[in-house]
This record gives structure tokens, sequence and C-alpha cells, in this order.
């Protein structure tokens, strides 16, 4: 524990002393900017721009969509990862996710947030909003409607609970055999420089009121993240989010290394009831994670509700009917990970397809990933515990690639909003698709590289794996001193 202390001292040191990873541009030049850069007191400027306004509705609706993504790993995914483990572990889980939580959150607001959401080069943001610097209650935040804003504060919280989510996914990997420090340890690293930058790479912009003309906009595309200038569009986190945790959850798994007993033991999960009451409260807090995603209470982000919906309600019941033909019973825990398989392969669509698309997407993801959890993770080797390869990984690559085809106005799709024309802009399937293969590839090594580095860093200072004897006796006595149930 002294190890682990000192090194999160050294580091918050660095991360405080670091002039910048790139070159910071002024608060105002970020995309929750109040308004645009003043022009130099040499110019005469044409006329005064209008104030950002606020709108209120939208706010309000911000702020029940902020809570439901809390609601979404606090208690949801807590619940549905402690279900999932044998009863001697469940209490580790939970805690697990709510220190991971609680730990992201407040680096969030440290450097989270800077490094995330604000100009610097095309791959890591600046340290100009450290802290928060120059947020204020007056900031106004950018939606994705000219000339529409809702609170920088707001929209600071919101992206907060997805930085908080993501990492604590990755959790279910390694779950019953990873040191609570090492946890902790891991968690900080993977989230500076895996979840960040990934972040930054797909949604930063500067906002549509950058987009006034064709010069403009050229301009401003410089200042956009690697993968959004490369056209890829990820509307709630399928690239961010997903695929990030799965690929290191996998390499978590391979470096870790099997639990002890795995494939000779029975590990069949100690409460289906709580992973379904925790598949439940994520399937909710996910409408909050989807439809807050656009910003804006409007007819997109209803949209993006039904699609939330009906992918989820599709993959319960391709996966549930697929389990029922080849094992002979449907099991509540698989129609549970069916959900969430069609939540995850939605979530990078949900504003960009139409409902029939988000049925096929459903359809499809409840299928590749009960074989990616059964016949894939056989092929591949690793124990990772809870599937969170097989699920986020697989589930959103799934989605990212088929944002590309089923965005597409000839399958009912929405198409992609050219903000210059002020219209829909002409749909290329195929330069799409080359787009989104972009962004699901740089995930895919980002993340691998950014978690092998961090896991053996992890190692190196205070070691991995708990010692065999509190594996075997379990993570809740061991590591806390507690136990989830008193018999």
């Amino acid at each position: 524990m002294r190890k682990l202390f000192a090194l999160l001292a050294i580091f918050g040191a660095m991360s405080i002393a670091t002039p910048t990873w790139a070159q910071d541009k002024p608060a105002a030049e970020a995309p929750a900017a109040a308004a645009p850069s003043a022009a130099p007191a040499a110019e005469a400027a044409p006329a005064a721009a209008p104030a950002p306004k606020i709108e209120k509705g939208d706010t309000a609706f911000m702020y029940v969509a902020t809570v439901l993504v809390i609601l979404m790993t606090i208690p949801g995914l807590a619940l549905f990862y402690g279900g999932l483990v044998r009863t001697k572990n469940m209490l580790s889980v939970l805690m697990q996710v709510f220190v991971t939580f609680s730990l992201l959150a407040v680096l969030w607001v440290v450097y989270g947030y800077s490094v995330a959401f604000t100009e610097g080069n095309a791959f890591f943001g600046g340290f100009s909003k450290m802290f928060l610097a120059g947020v204020t209650t007056e900031s106004a935040g950018a939606t994705f409607s000219k000339g529409v804003y809702i609170p920088e504060l707001l929209f600071v919280v919101f992206q907060m609970t997805f930085a908080a989510i993501t990492p604590a996914l990755i959790i279910g990997a390694f779950a019953e055999r990873m040191k609570f420090s090492a946890v902790l340890l891991f968690m900080v690293l993977w989230f500076t420089f895996s979840y960040l930058p990934m972040a930054h790479m797909v949604w930063y912009w500067d906002g549509p009121d950058a987009y006034p003309d064709a010069k403009a906009a050229e301009l401003a595309a410089t200042h956009a993240g690697f993968l959004f200038q490369k056209g890829a569009i990820d509307f709630a986190g399928g690239t961010v989010v997903h695929i990030n945790a799965g690929i290191a959850g996998l390499v978590g798994a391979y470096m870790l290394g099997k639990r002890i007993g795995y494939g000779k033991e029975a590990m069949t999960p100690h409460s289906a009831t709580l992973t379904m009451v925790g598949a439940a409260l994520l399937w909710v807090g996910w409408f909050g994670f989807n439809v807050g995603s656009n910003l804006e209470a409007n007819g997109l982000a209803a949209l993006a509700f039904l699609n939330t919906f009906v992918a989820a309600a599709a993959a319960t019941l391709s996966w549930m009917f697929l389990e029922w033909m080849f094992k002979g019973k449907p099991s509540m825990v698989g129609a549970a990970s069916g959900a969430v398989a069609g939540l995850v392969a939605i979530t990078p669509a949900c504003g960009f397809v139409g409902p029939v698309g988000a049925i096929v997407l459903g359809v499809v993801a409840g299928a590749v990933c009960l074989w990616a959890v059964s016949g894939l993770k056989k092929m591949l080797g690793a124990d990772d515990s809870l599937d969170v390869f097989g699920v986020h990984g697989v589930g959103g690559i799934i989605g990212a690639l088929g944002t590309g085809i089923f965005a597409s106005p000839s399958l009912g799709g929405g198409g992609v909003y050219d903000y210059v024309a002020n219209k829909v802009g002409d749909y290329d399937m195929a330069a799409q698709l080359t787009s989104q293969a972009w962004a699901v590839g740089t995930c895919i090594i980002w993340s691998a590289v950014v978690s092998f580095i961090a896991y053996k860093i992890v190692d190196l200072v205070i070691g991995l794996r708990v010692p065999e004897e509190e594996e075997r006796e379990g993570l809740d006595t061991t590591s806390h001193g507690e136990s989830a149930y008193h018999m």
C-alpha cells in the first residue's frame, strides 16, 4: 500500500507540474466555449456576436440523463457483476466498482475534462481547464444545434459519468483475483492514457457554430480529434467506452492468468437474481447514456430512445432463443447478457440509424456475442471472468461498423448532418465504413498497447494478483475484512 500511495502522489505531482501534453489553447476555444475567440484589437468587429442562450428545457433533460448514467454504475453495473461472481467475491466486486467510480470522478475534475475536451492536438487536449479553471456557472456548452447551449458545468458532469463507468467495465475481466491496490493504480493509468485520448480523438470538435461556411469549417476541422477528422461517427461511445474497455479487459485476462480451478471447478454465478436486477438498472440507465448524448430534448433524442429500447429487446430475444436452441434451456443470465449486448451495439448507432436498423443490430449482437462468450472465448484461451471482451468488445465492434451501414438513408438511417449546408449530406456507405474501420482499428491498437504497459507497471510496482490462499478464501474477507452475506 505504501508503494501505491507513493506512486499515486508522484503521478499527481507530475500531472500538475507538467505544462501540457499538447499546445494549450485559451479556454474560450474549447468545444464548450461560451463564445468565439475575440478578433485582434486592430481589426474592426462587424458586430457583437449574440450571447449564447442556455435552453432550460434541454438543461433539465440533461440533469435527468446524467442521473440515469450514475444509476447505471452504482448500483446497476455493480449488482450485475456482483451477481455473476461467486459468493466469496461479491463484496470485492461491489467495492471495486464503487471506488473506481469515485476515484475517476475526482480525476475527471482535476485534469480529465481538460485533456479530453480542450484543444491541443489530434490525440490529446491540453491543461487549460485543469481543476475546471475558467468553467463557471455562466459558461455555456455547445450542443449539436447552432445557437443552442447547455451549462458547461452540466456537460462536465454528464461526461464525468462516462469517464467513471468505462474503466469500471474492465473490472469484470479480472474479477476474483486482482489486488484492490492494483485495481486502483491500473485505473489511474488506463483512464489517463487510454480513455482520455480516445474521448478526445472521437468526440472533440469546436461545436456547430464553428461551421458557418466552408472556409471556417476547414479551419475548425483541423482542431478536432484524430478520428473526428477521419469522419468516424460514434453517438454515445461504441469505441470510446465499449471497445476501449473490452480490449483492456482481454489484455488483463491474459496478463493475470486464469483463476485457480478455472475449467475444473464450477464457477457459476451466485445470484442470477441480482444479475437480473443489475441488468434492468443498466437498461434503464442506458437511456440516459444514449439519449443524453444528444444533449438536446428533441426528435433525435426520441429516436435514440426508441432505438436503444428495441435494440436491447431484440438482442435479449436473439440470445435467449439461440441459447434455448443449442443448450436446451433459456437462462436468466443469458437473457440479461443479451440485453447488455444489444445496448452495447446500439450505443454508437442510436442517433444515426432507424428503428429497423436498431432491431437488426440487436439481433446480430445477441447472436454474435453469445458465440463470443462461448466459442470465441475458448479459442482465445483467456479467463475473461465476466465476458467483458465478449460482450463489450465484440458488441462495440458490431455497433461501430454497423453504424456505417445502417446510418444510410437508403436503409432507414438519418445520414450525417452537414453543418455548412445546414442539411443532411450525401451519404457514401463505403467511405463511412472506412471511417468506422479507422475508429475500430485505432481503438483496438491504442487500448491494447496502453493496457499492456499499464498492467506491466502495476505488476512491477505492487503486483497484480492476490496470493493463492487469499484467492481460494475469497477477496471479500481477505481484501476487505467483510462478507456480503451472513448466514
